[in-house]
């Protein structure tokens, strides 16, 4: 009985990459160096999976910013403004995905947004007409001689043909993608000539796009595909994950591949289908290790349902992941200061190898000593979880009424009154929460945890980051400021730390894109808010200036998706204890004389459901909880919310039914593109669309913040448009933001003046 990681994490449980590639590009170290850092991690990685019993390891899953930007690179499907003069080398990719590398030319970032329902980010490919592909770029080649080097077998891992194909975008003149697709898997029969020719056996082609409702044209594509891929001398393991792909059953088990993985964490029902499909040389791997959550998981009741398989497929039977450890915190044995009756709750990345090696224990030796071991431990985690509930919050969740979710007076009142009180000119300037991390900050607070400051030592330092932070707006002359959240680590994070019910890690760190990572909190218990959050800090920025500036809030459905979550209660039950949490402080931040609040929502779209008929139940309650967050204030209360990184033609709907007074979205990558939802469904509310695209060091230009502008003013009436950048300025220098900001003003002013 094989056991199949199909991923693992490469950005190190120490973050090791994300300080190699932020050295890297900033000119402290040389490309050599940070690719010999890189090496050093992939040979550590490979080693913790051999000794778990991983013998196929994945290679393909590593990538300096981005697997699909590799996977671009690989098949020369780079925008020509990133190219430069030579071959593709590390640099395009940091160019393609930061419009800005150590050599080449800058130019526009391509697009990114998040990989199917995850908080990951990917570079979406750009492709025309014209599109040819062929083998341009050797590092998926390299690490398979790398890890054979070191006495392993290698699986490489690529994203499918398809799936490849239907998250790019096409760019010149339209066309239908599917049309390169017969020079796209020319290109992939290609790679695997290469990767048979390395000596590999076994190949994984990530095919995701089955998890959802593809339409005929789609579903078509994968026959011929694949028939074309057959050829290859090696065998292919197609592997789709994070939902089911039973209703794509008849054109799965017709595909020509020797090996097939499925997602029975999301879609547990799914096995039956495809076990009595299964040819009978076909092997099957079944991902029951969930790949993007950290509770260990309950190995014996795996283990009773799996058993009859055991024996009617014997080696044929795979044990897996449900998908890439990508999505989990790397090593939970450098976690020294969990609570002993909470980290015996959690498996990371490493530890989740672990248990695949457990749970073939189980199904091969079930009477031994160590299954005995593995079972007591699953019912006394079990024992623990049901011991820590509390009642009064489960009761104020079953007091709730309709009149909870709902604002006194619909937008129309609300807006005439909120002018009145705020006089804002139009076009009003704002930035979406966050000002520049810098290291004396990061600093501060690592000196603050240490405890070597005090608590009001702490607090006097940032009350001065505060202070200048509100000058700088004001000589940029914004009109609606945000204190900058010096204080708080991350959007989510920060409140983690301060809602029971809620534990957090040291170094349970995830990567969101590139360089950028974060560190879920765990919900382990029911959630409440026991003190305000944030009302000191809202209060004393307000103290600086006769502008109105914003209270921040992160909302319940971001704070649901982006921590791990208990898994024993309905992540809408959740999402509700969630939402009277926000709303206490929302409450608190009006009483107090805050009178805009914004409740950043930017993970609403993430959980949709892959499937469209199964949205409405999601956005029913995702909706419900915003709602409910927010509707305790009254009419002349601003509650603002921003959204970043998705498509929004698809909930278009659901985001006007959330009642928000204001929505900021990302835009400036797409050139406004996205603003076409809002314009096409004539969204009601007042809305500002980015026009400065933080993720780049790029500082743009007054010229394009008009054209973006004036573009945006052609779709939505003027009287709604705000003016933002895309997203927070967290990551940012002041180098790069003042003059941003400066130019971002000038813009609008411009504007103003062309408007009359």
């Amino acid at each position: 009985m094989q056991l199949n990681s199909l991923g693992f994490p490469r950005i190190g449980r120490r973050r090791e990459l994300k300080f190699a590639l932020e050295k890297y590009w900033r000119g402290e170290i040389t490309q050599a160096e940070l690719k010999a850092v890189a090496s050093e991690l992939r040979h550590t990685h490979w080693q913790w999976q051999a000794d778990a019993g991983i013998t196929q390891l994945p290679v393909g899953d590593f990538a300096f910013y981005d697997q699909v930007l590799t996977l671009s690179a690989t098949l020369n499907a780079i925008p020509e403004r990133h190219r430069g003069e030579g071959a593709i080398d590390l640099d395009t990719l940091f160019r393609v995905a930061r419009g800005r590398a150590p050599s080449g030319k800058d130019a526009a970032a391509s697009e990114m947004t998040k990989y199917f329902n995850t908080n990951y980010h990917y570079l979406v490919p750009e492709l025309s007409a014209e599109q040819d592909f062929n083998v341009a770029y050797e590092q998926l080649f390299d690490e398979v001689a790398e890890v054979q080097a070191l006495g392993h077998q290698a699986k490489p891992v690529l994203l499918g043909p398809v799936s490849f194909l239907y998250l790019s975008k096409t760019v010149g003149q339209d066309f239908d993608k599917l049309s390169l697709l017969p020079r796209l898997v020319g290109a992939y029969a290609e790679i695997l000539q290469r990767f048979a020719l390395q000596g590999v056996e076994w190949v994984q082609l990530d095919e995701p796009v089955l998890a959802l409702e593809l339409d005929n044209e789609w579903q078509a594509a994968f026959s011929p595909a694949y028939e074309l891929l057959k050829a290859a001398k090696v065998k292919l393991l197609l592997a789709s994950y994070y939902g089911s792909i039973a209703h794509h059953q008849p054109l799965v088990s017709a595909l020509p591949v020797a090996g097939l993985h499925l997602d029975l964490v999301t879609a547990p029902e799914q096995l039956a289908v495809f076990v009595d499909a299964l040819a009978p040389e076909q092997v099957l791997s079944l991902g029951v290790i969930n790949g993007r959550n950290v509770w260990a998981a309950e190995l014996d009741l795996l283990a009773e349902k799996l058993s009859p398989l055991t024996a009617s497929l014997g080696e044929r039977l795979w044990l897996g992941t449900s998908c890439s450890l990508l999505h989990s915190p790397v090593d939970l044995e450098v976690e020294t200061q969990l609570a002993p009756e909470l980290k015996q709750q959690l498996a990371f990345a490493r530890q989740k190898l672990g248990e695949l090696g457990q749970l073939r224990e189980l199904l091969q030796h079930p009477a031994s000593a160590s299954a005995r071991t593995i079972i007591e431990t699953c019912a006394a985690r079990r024992a623990a979880k049901a011991s820590a509930a509390d009642h009064e919050v489960q009761a104020r969740v079953a007091a709730l009424t309709t009149a909870d979710y709902e604002r006194d007076s619909d937008f129309g009142v609300r807006q005439q009154k909120q002018q009145q009180k705020y006089r804002l000119p139009l076009l009003p300037t704002t930035t979406i929460g966050s000002f520049p991390q810098t290291p004396a900050i990061r600093g501060l607070r690592s000196r603050w945890r240490k405890q070597e400051l005090t608590d009001a030592a702490y607090t006097e330092q940032l009350q001065q980051v505060t202070r200048d932070t509100i000058a700088r707006q004001l000589k940029l002359g914004i009109d609606v400021l945000v204190h900058g959240e010096a204080e708080r680590n991350d959007m989510v994070e920060y409140f983690g730390e301060q809602l029971e019910g809620v534990g957090f890690t040291k170094h349970g760190w995830v990567q969101s894109y590139g360089s950028r990572c974060v560190k879920p909190p765990l919900i382990y218990g029911d959630v409440s808010r026991p003190k305000a959050m944030t009302v000191d800090w809202a209060v004393f920025a307000q103290s600086l200036t006769d502008k109105p500036v914003k209270g921040m809030l992160t909302g319940p459905v971001t704070i649901l998706h982006w921590a791990f979550a208990r898994e024993d209660i309905s992540r809408d039950a959740i999402a509700t204890q969630l939402a009277l949490a926000i709303r206490d402080e929302v409450q608190d931040l009006q009483e107090a004389g805050i009178g805009i609040i914004q409740i950043d929502e930017p993970a609403f779209r993430e959980g949709l459901p892959l499937k469209q008929s199964q949205w409405q139940h999601y956005l029913d309650w995702a909706v419900n909880a915003f709602k409910l967050s927010a509707a305790g204030v009254t009419d002349e209360t601003q509650i603002h919310t921003h959204m970043c990184y998705s498509e929004f033609n698809d909930t278009i709907g659901a985001i006007a039914a959330m009642d928000a007074d204001v929505i900021t979205i990302e835009t400036s990558r797409s050139r406004m593109e996205l603003l076409s939802a809002f314009e096409d469904f004539e969204y009601p509310n007042e809305i500002g669309p980015g026009v400065y695209d933080i993720h780049s060091p790029n500082i743009p230009t007054v010229e394009a913040m008009v054209h973006l502008l004036e573009k945006a003013a052609a779709k939505i009436p003027l009287r709604q448009l705000w003016v933002n950048p895309d997203c927070g300025l967290k990551t940012r220098t002041w180098e790069e933001v003042e003059p941003a900001l400066n130019n971002m003003v000038q813009a609008t002013r411009e504007l103003r003046r062309k408007l009359g």
